[in-house]
């Protein structure tokens, strides 16, 4: 067995996948950020209505990252084989379910954003700034899902640069933007919340551009012909569907039930979901490092057992595994230390809701490295290494049978203040921890789930 502490070519595969998955995580939730700063001096209705507006696009995006990453098992053992047709086949396969899913999403929050709105808040002004938003943002939901399947497919491959090139690019455009259309700055047009919208669309236009761009300008393995990507029979859809559907649903789920997490919050209040939507744009900077460390796991464990070395993929995901619990530990003590200097970035905060997004920031600190060990764990170990259906029942009892119902009994029932519901909310995590774990020593998550497949 192969002493991992000594092995560069493990150290020097994982810096290149993570690290640019990394900034691309960082520069991602940079444009999160920057968005909610800006906004943030609009007033807390127009914060509230962007975060819940958001949620409707969170269900989307996380809904296609379940189909690229279902397809991502597949590509990265497939890599593992360097069988280039089957790589494109998948991504037909990706690009087809979720531009289907994209239509349906369009449809909805283009000719129904009212109704949607009100699932989230009874504050007149908060529905009627989010129904603003959603109409424009609307448009960018297909493109989105056109730029994820090609990023995850490109990450899956170990070609992780360009997706973190592409990045930067539409952080820059989304920032101008934002700034000019916002606030009317160069001659262009005062727009307020609408203006956000506006950015955050112009940027996902310039991202998918470039992102085709990169892929077909040479004769790389993800560049298909539509006929090649297209080229499926039975048998291989039969294959695809039950390794995927599990991470489809998955995510469907896991972002619904997120979903109702913010509907509880909103029940608490107005600045109650204005201050979830401070906490969603710190923790997403935190976790940047790790889903860059995730994401590494999925495609290296991935190759190796596509490429018949199922103990050195075991040997991969326990040195991930225990990385991941380390970088959890030393993030969520930096959180607990710097939440007022991090809360001191945003502008304009009321005393009361700075000293509420303060609690927030400290429930999430002492859970943080829980997160980030089952984030490792389901991400990259259980979906790397094929086991979607078991990584979709841990899930899926967390959140729904534990999750959801104590979010709903905090915040209506009890009436208890947000940061004691996010407490509760947050219990799930040791729930698939203590579920996982088992499962991970059982070593029955490896699974090659592409042999046989032509």
């Amino acid at each position: 067995m192969k002493n991992f502490k000594k092995d560069n070519n493990f150290y020097k595969a994982m810096i290149a996948i993570a690290l640019p998955i990394t900034l691309q995580n960082l520069i991602a939730s940079s444009v999160n950020m920057l968005d909610t700063l800006m906004i943030t001096s609009l007033g807390k209705e127009n914060l509230a209505a962007v975060g819940l507006a958001n949620q409707v696009f969170f269900l989307y995006a996380v809904t296609i990252f379940g189909i690229a990453t279902g397809s991502s098992i597949f590509i990265s053992q497939f890599w593992g084989k360097k069988d280039t047709s089957n790589i494109r086949r998948i991504i037909g396969l990706s690009l087809t379910v979720g531009s289907v899913i994209g239509i349906i999403f369009t449809i909805a929050t283009l000719f129904i954003p009212e109704h949607i709105m009100r699932i989230f808040s009874k504050d007149s002004e908060v529905v009627r700034l989010g129904a603003e938003y959603l109409k424009i943002v609307s448009f960018s939901y297909i493109i989105t899902g056109i730029s994820f399947t090609y990023a995850v497919a490109s990450r899956s491959i170990g070609h992780a640069k360009m997706p973190m090139v592409v990045s930067i690019i539409s952080f820059l455009t989304n920032g101008v933007f934002n700034y000019m259309l916002i606030f009317g700055k160069f001659g262009f047009p005062k727009l307020g919340i609408k203006g956000a919208a506006y950015g955050t669309l112009i940027a996902r236009i310039v991202e998918v551009a470039f992102i085709l761009y990169s892929i077909y300008s040479g004769d790389g393995p993800l560049a298909g012909s539509i006929k090649e990507m297209t080229d499926w029979n039975k048998d291989f859809l039969k294959k695809y569907f039950k390794t995927t559907y599990p991470v489809i649903l998955n995510e469907a789920l896991w972002s619904l039930g997120n979903v109702l997490y913010s509907i509880a919050y909103a029940k608490i209040g107005t600045e109650a979901a204005a201050a979830v939507q401070i906490l969603n744009t710190i923790q997403n900077i935190f976790m940047v490092m790790t889903r860059g460390l995730a994401n590494a796991c999925t495609v290296m464990v991935g190759n190796k057992i596509g490429a018949d070395e199922e103990d050195v993929a075991i040997e991969y995901a326990n040195r991930f595994l225990i990385m991941s619990l380390i970088l959890g530990l030393v993030l969520g003590m930096m959180l607990f230390f710097t939440s007022d200097f991090i809360l001191k970035i945003f502008r304009n905060l009321t005393p009361e809701l700075y000293a509420t997004s303060k609690r927030l920031l400290t429930v999430l600190a002492m859970f943080f490295f829980i997160k980030v060990f089952n984030g490792t764990m389901i991400v990259g170990v259980l979906r790397g290494g094929g086991d979607t259906k078991f990584s979709m029942l841990l899930e899926m009892a967390a959140v729904w049978l534990v999750g959801v119902p104590l979010a709903f009994l905090g915040a209506t029932v009890f009436k208890f203040p947000v940061h004691y519901v996010l407490a509760l909310v947050y219990i799930e995590e040791v729930i698939k921890t203590i579920i996982g774990i088992p499962r991970i020593v059982s070593k029955k998550w490896v699974k090659n789930v592409i042999q046989d497949m032509g």
